[in-house]
């Protein structure tokens, strides 16, 4: 392309400053050519294919575990004999007074 600034910059239709050796805004320059195909070159960026949300949740964290860990199982117990435990000793400090 044969832009010169000033004026709006072809790839994102911002003001360019006179004498400017790129956009203030976006960064194209004139080596690349002031075109939208210049800042996505050698970007390695995946084709327009719909996002496999579950195909991703896999591969980051693994299949998911439907049983729960030894740890959450052990609370509702932990929280029973807490229970308990402030039970018996409400019930000796309010009858052995």
């Amino acid at each position: 392309m044969s832009f010169r600034p000033p004026g709006d910059c072809p790839n994102c239709s911002e003001e360019v400053p006179a004498r400017a050796k790129s956009c203030p805004h976006c960064g194209a320059t004139a080596e690349a050519g002031w075109n939208d195909e210049s800042g996505y070159e050698g970007l390695d960026l995946p084709d327009d294919e719909p996002f496999d949300y579950e195909g991703f949740r896999e591969r980051e964290f693994g299949t998911p575990n439907r049983r729960q860990p030894a740890a959450r199982r052990i609370w509702p117990w932990v929280a029973l004999v807490l229970a308990a435990s402030i039970l018996w000793v409400a019930w000796g400090w309010i009858f052995h007074r």
